[in-house]
């Protein structure tokens, strides 16, 4: 995972453990712990690789161009 993934990382996880928790409890499945922690978990799993293809589109989009001013 480049750098730009690993620093959307911690926003895109809450993003969709919150949205994961949020389903689970509008279901009104047994709002229990159990699949709360369930859709926790899932959103988890699943922000690592969208992280990763969200930083390589803004990679691809800007050409993985540095601050170019600083020169």
């Amino acid at each position: 995972m480049n750098r730009l993934g690993l620093a959307l990382f911690p926003i895109v996880a809450t993003t969709l453990m919150g949205i994961g928790v949020v389903a689970v409890l509008t279901m009104d499945i047994w709002a229990t712990g159990q699949p709360i922690l369930w859709a926790a978990v899932a959103g988890f799993v699943v922000s690592i690789p969208v992280s990763w293809w969200i930083g390589r589109q803004i990679t691809a989009v800007t050409g993985g161009r540095k601050d170019r001013q600083a020169r």
